[in-house]
Formats: C-alpha cells, sequence, structure tokens
C-alpha cells in the first residue's frame, strides 16, 4: 500500500505566528501555501528573508523552502490546501476590545464554501467561533489557539506541552485533521468545544500575567519591609501549587500577547454584564511598576531636568525585536516628561525602535549608551549586558547609579564595580 502523503497545510497571514506555524509545518514534511495581502512580504519571503527577529526561524525556512509556497491569491491557497490556518493580527481598539476586522476580511473570502475548513490560531474572544459558524453554515470551524513564546517560539511549536483543538458537533473530521497534524509533536491533545478553546487561550494568558502583577505586588512590599523578592519568590516557587514560573519581580509586562489579551477578557466580561475586578487591578498594577523607576531615580538625583539617562535594552524581552506595548516605551516618555535626556541600546531592536522612539538617542552600544550618563535602567535582560565591564562602565558614567528593572544583575558584583544598585523589591542591601 502506498503511503499517504502529508496533509497540505494553508496558512492565512505570515507575520510573527503565521511564519513560525507555515516553517515549523514545512519541516514536518507537509506542503504550506501561506498567503497574505502584503505583496513587499511575500516577494521577501519567497527569497528566503525574514523581516522579524525570532532565534531558529531563518534557519527553519531556509532548510524547508522548497515546501513552502508564499502567495498573495486565497484562490491559489484555497485550490492547494483544506486546512486554512487563520493567523492575521488581532490588535486592540481603543475600547480594549480584539479588532477583528482582519479575521472577518478572512471569513468574507470563504462564503458559501463547503469545502475547507478554518482553523483559527488568531486570539479572538469567546463567542467568536459561533458568530462565524452562523454567518456561514456550511464551513468547517476549529479553534486552535497558539501558545508560543516570542523567542522560543520555534521550540514551542515543535514541543508543545498541549495543542487544545475546539470543534462543535458537524465538524468532527477537521478537528480530526488538525489533531493529526499535531499528534506527532506529542504534547497533550485537549478536546473541547470551540467557545472553551477560545476562552482557554485568553484566561491563560490573563492568569501569567497576574502572576506577574501579584509578585510586583510583593516586591513593593519586600521594599517596605525590608525583604528580597526574590528570596520570597524562590520559597513560594517551591510549592508545587504555585511553581516558580512568571514570579520574576520586574517592571511589568509587555509584548504583543498579555496587554492585549488581558485587556480583551476584561471587556469581553464586560461587554456580557460581569466587572472582572481583578483584572483591572492587574493592568493598573503594571502600568504603575513601570512608574515607580521614576522614583528610585529621583532618590538619587533629585530633579531629572538635564540629566542623561542610558536604557539598557527596548525591546519588551530579550531574544525578540518586539517593541509592542514594552516597558521602554513608558519610561522613555516617563523620563522626558521628567526633563531627561534618554540615550538607549538594545541590540536587535534598533533598526524598528527609530521609528518608534524619534527623540530618544539610539546609541550603538551598551558602552556608548552609558557613557557620560547619570544612571541607567536595565529595561531589557539581554546576556550581554550581564557581561559588561561593570568597573570600567561606572568609570564612564558622570553618576554610576543603576535601577536593574528584572533584577537580572549581580548586586553585590555592580556595587563592587562602584555603582549604587536599585533592585526591584530587593531592599537596600540585597
Amino acid at each position: 500500500m502506498t503511503a499517504r502523503s502529508p496533509e497540505a497545510v494553508g496558512v492565512v497571514g505570515v507575520g510573527w505566528v503565521g511564519l513560525v506555524t507555515a516553517a515549523c509545518f514545512a519541516s514536518q514534511g507537509h506542503e504550506v501555501w501561506a498567503m497574505d495581502v502584503d505583496a513587499a512580504k511575500v516577494e521577501r519571503l519567497s527569497r528566503g528573508e525574514l523581516s522579524i527577529h525570532e532565534p531558529g526561524l531563518p534557519e527553519l525556512v531556509r532548510e524547508h523552502q522548497e515546501r513552502l509556497n508564499f502567495t498573495t491569491s486565497m484562490d491559489e491557497l484555497l485550490a492547494n490546501a483544506k486546512l486554512l490556518f487563520c493567523c492575521v493580527d488581532t490588535p486592540p481598539t481603543y475600547s480594549g476590545d480584539a479588532d477583528l476586522s482582519r479575521v472577518l476580511s478572512v471569513v468574507e473570502q470563504l462564503s458559501g464554501d463547503s469545502e475547507h475548513a478554518l482553523v483559527m490560531k488568531s486570539t479572538v474572544p469567546s463567542g467568536t467561533g459561533e458568530s462565524i459558524r452562523r454567518d456561514l453554515p456550511t464551513l468547517a470551524y476549529v479553534s486552535c489557539p497558539e501558545f508560543l513564546k516570542e523567542g522560543t517560539a520555534v521550540q514551542d511549536f515543535l514541543h508543545p506541552d498541549r495543542v487544545v483543538i475546539g470543534a462543535d458537533p458537524g465538524d468532527e473530521w477537521a478537528s480530526d485533521a488538525v489533531a493529526a497534524l499535531y499528534e506527532p509533536l506529542g504534547g497533550e491533545i485537549v478536546r473541547t468545544d470551540v467557545a472553551s478553546a477560545e476562552m482557554i487561550k485568553l484566561a491563560s494568558n490573563a492568569f501569567l500575567a497576574t502572576k506577574i502583577s501579584f509578585i510586583n505586588e510583593i516586591a513593593n512590599v519586600c521594599e517596605e519591609v525590608g525583604a528580597d523578592v526574590t528570596e520570597v519568590a524562590r520559597g513560594m516557587g517551591l510549592d508545587e501549587r504555585i511553581g516558580d514560573k512568571f514570579l520574576q519581580a520586574g517592571i511589568g509586562y509587555g509584548g504583543s500577547c498579555f496587554p492585549k489579551d488581558v485587556s480583551a477578557l476584561k471587556q469581553l466580561a464586560g461587554n456580557s454584564g460581569y466587572h472582572f475586578q481583578l483584572l483591572n487591578s492587574v493592568i493598573e498594577v503594571n502600568e504603575l511598576q513601570k512608574r515607580r523607576v521614576i522614583g528610585k531615580l529621583t532618590k538619587h538625583l533629585g530633579s531629572l531636568v538635564g540629566k542623561r539617562v542610558a536604557l539598557l535594552g527596548l525591546a519588551f524581552k530579550p531574544n525578540t525585536d518586539d517593541m509592542r506595548e514594552a516597558s521602554s516605551l513608558v519610561l522613555s516618555a516617563r523620563l522626558q516628561g521628567e526633563g531627561a535626556h534618554v540615550v538607549a541600546f538594545d541590540p536587535v531592536a534598533h533598526e524598528g525602535a527609530e521609528g518608534i522612539l524619534p527623540t530618544v538617542e539610539l546609541a550603538d552600544s551598551a558602552e556608548h549608551a552609558l557613557e557620560g550618563a547619570d544612571a541607567a535602567i536595565l529595561v531589557t535582560e539581554w546576556p550581554e549586558f550581564a557581561e559588561l565591564d561593570w568597573a570600567a562602565m561606572a568609570g564612564s558614567m558622570r553618576t554610576p547609579l543603576i535601577v536593574d528593572g528584572r533584577n537580572f544583575l549581580d548586586p553585590a558584583q555592580v556595587r563592587a564595580a562602584g555603582f549604587a544598585y536599585e533592585g526591584i523589591g530587593r531592599g537596600a542591601d540585597a
């Protein structure tokens, strides 16, 4: 008997999620047809040129380029694949709701379709699938939310801890086909209904954001009572009911998922008539945490008018160039509002920062950013920052003061190098 060839896969939208999805499925032997409305992006990808920073992704695209077909034609996509993974953006609106305009644009092109299945990777509010099925009753629909982390997305996809597949009665063939795609990757397959699958994604990110805001509140209390939040978190994390993940105190969460998804869940609850009070607090704590850094600077420097403050890191986390909702955006604006001159360095996000932070001086190295500075704030925990010659840095700064916004550096080592060190929730002697 001839072995059945792997299922062809269609991907709509080749941004970060879509490109990772396409490349990883291609690495598993699937022919992938990836469609995007941006013709310039499609042309670049067809040449193997990537515009996003994600470790391992460029190599994956190059290695499996013969199975990656990029196009601007939905007809070409439909002709070559039955399973269509929708990976378009759902950015927040001014009200905090998810903007579903790109999703709906995809849906409109499938009106009357009974041959394909739309597999929703985009993060959408619970109830979206029901609405789509109501408008397009002949279209098979599966909710398969993504749980990729920027910086480790390729490994997350190829080695998932779980794969959530939501489908309602009548769409079993589609959900079975999606399950067959993921089963070789390992990880538990969670089969459920569409509404629950949609909620799992939002609830997961909201819970992780809540852990971050909680430990940041604990850090603030630690500063008042002289405790070290890193020791508190270590003791807490050993309880298996709590775990040690997302208990790193700092200056708050950012990125493309947590702020958007927390806000979307809060709005979803509000639109349903329920006031999600806890998430209001999570959001408020996250915003205030960034601003507490200013108080740490003024404690040492007094007025910030005319002071030169260096930001080490601009991306919202290491191993990515993503600056969406990054702490650096709030900090730079707040510092400039206090009259400071802001200089910044990021090893990867420099190019993207030029358009986003036009009034911030962008240095070409950490050493140049720190030269002549009155203070420094470690914003992103890039590994190279830990390897700096901090004694030399202290000698080049006007005032050797550092606020470690991620509790990333060794306080004793930095102080021995001649710095005044301020961490987050670490007390005066930590």
